[in-house]
């Protein structure tokens, strides 16, 4: 598939958006139906300052290491990500499909005091070009045409850009413990994951190749009783991935 083709596809679902829009009135209570997203989401950020420092050659204890660069956030929900990409010094753009997503995200960012420019719509559509970091959180999983979605994604990347990807794997373990256990627990809201809709990293670097990208060694993101969700060499589950420009 071209990336002129890809480009013009539509990649939300509308079924998927309205789904997440429903959550968008307790997306930031950790104790409420996001409260997984909340315990995810210091582990996401380890990487990604990680990844950020070896990319960008920042002091690792540089308060902020994203100064003077521009951060796209795709899938942003109600902004759990795009917060810390912007106390982190980045100009930060967030995108995503669920209109009471942003509405949330704009009034949270605002109580907060950051400015954050949050787009709601397709990402193709939005003609937005030269991040130095873009990031996609448990979202491709969730696009209809993930050709499309990704293609979208490679056209924001600057050349010298660095881009995060994370997504659950389709495995037997993610089909137990994510849509078995942690739906029927309670722990993520039923209806969340399709688990056909899961993407092995072979086919995401794939995916990715395909659209002119490089995936650099996924890291998993495990969970037992004892250390909760962390990083791990164990992909079982879900992974977190650096992208570069080929």
């Amino acid at each position: 598939m071209s990336n002129a083709t890809s480009l013009n596809a539509q990649t939300i679902r509308p079924e998927e958006a309205a789904h997440f829009g429903k959550l968008a009135a307790d997306w930031w209570d950790p104790k409420g139906q996001s409260a997984m997203l909340h315990r995810l989401n210091p582990v996401r950020l380890a990487f990604i300052r990680a990844a950020i420092d070896t990319h960008f050659g920042a002091d690792p204890r540089a308060l902020r290491p994203l100064a003077g660069k521009r951060a796209l956030d795709v899938g942003c929900g109600a902004g759990l990500l795009a917060e810390p990409l912007c106390r982190m010094g980045a100009d930060v753009t967030a995108v995503d499909a669920a209109a009471e997503n942003i509405a949330a995200a704009r009034a949270h960012a605002e109580g907060a005091g950051l400015a954050i420019d949050y787009r709601h719509g397709e990402l193709a559509d939005l003609g937005l070009a030269g991040f130095d970091l873009v990031t996609s959180m448990e979202v491709i999983e969730h696009v209809a045409d993930k050709p499309a979605f990704v293609a979208a994604l490679a056209a924001t990347l600057s050349q010298g850009g660095l881009m995060v990807l994370s997504t659950p794997n389709r495995t037997p373990a993610s089909r137990l413990l994510m849509i078995e256990a942690a739906e029927r627990l309670g722990m993520v809201p039923r209806g969340t994951h399709h688990w056909d809709d899961f993407i092995t990293p072979l086919e995401l670097h794939d995916l990715l190749d395909a659209a002119g990208l490089k995936m650099g060694n996924p890291q998993g993101i495990a969970w037992n009783p004892a250390k909760g969700l962390h990083l791990s060499d164990d992909l079982a589950l879900n992974y977190i991935v650096t992208v570069t420009p080929a």
